[in-house]
């Protein structure tokens, strides 16, 4: 007698689930492409206390309301500047509100699972207030306290519904709301800048995951197992290549070749400073706006990242060759190619043209969506069901 074999996706306890995680998808794309407009535009420091604005919520309307604030000693109110800064942060919190209605309902079914998730955020939202009263230590304690209950939970729980997933996508937004507030109080701070660019970047990728998981529309190929091998090289490529783009904008090495392309400075390898241009952790209490390094340490910096673009340049390249051969994957392997091509397009674009504000974003966009296709592509490819007898 034949049986229906059992699903083996992942699905979640509770029928909006996966409309909840398209919605935190497109939100996280938005605060994406928002906080890029918002660095390449050189408001990442227009509010210098966090999470207030000069101690409001919102921000202020003008300079007067900012005046008597102790931020003002930091830096001068610019109202142009403000609002971008601090509309992020509220985009950034609700989406965070999200996830955790997503963790909430992914823990639905687990022995204590709801009261371990509303704990673990109890303590990271009574960490705010500490913080904001200067009592850094008990807050970073009880941040950290919050993470590893969403750590334990995690490690307990399966991920036949999601909850797994949902846990640790909400202990990475957590770190990701730290490495907000770092970025602003330690200056922009070249690695932390970088982190956060990568910790926003993880949170896309694990909601489209997860997204894709809860409505469960698998892509079954007799050679799955392949294909997968080369997505996940794939997006090791891609996700190196981001890194180095954000430690590139962190440093404000962009422009390090001038306009120059594909020669940097009029020479094809100018002089270089790799050992000075990677050095990762420089101590706190710099400001880094405008960046710190001398001229060969950014122009490695920059070198580098051009280098890796090619890399990345060919995988990509050849993965949407083989999604092209791949029969019922013509349409991946066209958008893969369109975006790789249209992503070079747009860095050499930036350098020609001076880094224009709205190819700079457009560029940071453009590195989303090729991650969106791979990740894609990842929770979706499976090999055929084998039928059971």
């Amino acid at each position: 007698m034949n049986t229906t074999p059992r699903s083996d996706s992942s699905r979640p306890t509770h029928r909006h689930f996966h409309r909840i995680a398209w919605l935190a998808v497109a939100l996280a794309l938005g605060v994406i492409v928002f906080g890029a407009f918002v660095r390449l535009s050189h408001a990442g420091l227009s509010c210098p206390d966090w999470p207030t604005c000069y101690g409001r919520a919102t921000w202020p309307s003008h300079a007067g309301e900012a005046a008597d604030h102790a931020a003002t000693a930091v830096r001068v109110f610019e109202d142009s500047k403000a609002w971008r800064e601090q509309v992020h942060r509220h985009l950034a919190a609700i989406l965070g509100l999200l996830v955790l209605a997503l963790a909430l309902l992914g823990a639905r079914r687990r022995r204590h699972g709801i009261a371990q998730v509303l704990a673990a955020a109890a303590l990271v939202g009574l960490s705010i207030p500490l913080y904001m009263q200067a009592n850094y230590t008990m807050a970073v304690v009880l941040a950290v306290a919050g993470e590893l209950i969403l750590l334990a939970a995690a490690v307990r729980w399966s991920n036949a519904d999601l909850a797994r997933i949902a846990a640790v996508t909400l202990m990475v937004i957590v770190f990701q709301a730290l490495l907000g507030m770092w970025t602003v109080t330690w200056l922009l701070k070249p690695i932390v800048v970088m982190a956060h660019l990568l910790g926003g970047l993880t949170t896309f990728s694990l909601l489209l995951w997860m997204a894709w998981r809860a409505t469960d529309l698998p892509i079954r190929l007799a050679d799955a197992r392949v294909l997968r091998r080369w997505l996940w090289v794939a997006l090791a490529v891609l996700g190196l290549q981001i890194a180095l783009g954000g430690w590139t904008s962190a440093n404000y090495a962009a422009l390090a070749c001038g306009t120059d392309f594909p020669t940097c400075v009029g020479k094809w390898w100018p002089p270089t400073d790799f050992r000075e241009g990677f050095v990762l952790w420089r101590g706190i209490g710099v400001d880094y706006e405008g960046g710190i390094l001398d001229g060969a340490s950014r122009i490695a910096i920059q070198m580098a990242h051009r280098m890796m673009a090619l890399v990345a340049f060919v995988v990509l390249l050849a993965l949407a060759l083989r999604l092209l051969r791949t029969p019922g994957m013509r349409g991946w392997g066209s958008l893969l190619a369109l975006l790789t091509l249209a992503q070079i397009a747009l860095g050499i674009a930036n350098v020609r043209l001076g880094l224009p504000l709205h190819v700079a974003v457009a560029h940071n966009a453009g590195a989303v969506l090729l991650l969106a296709v791979l990740v894609s592509l990842i929770a979706r490819v499976k090999p055929p069901r084998v039928a059971a007898a």
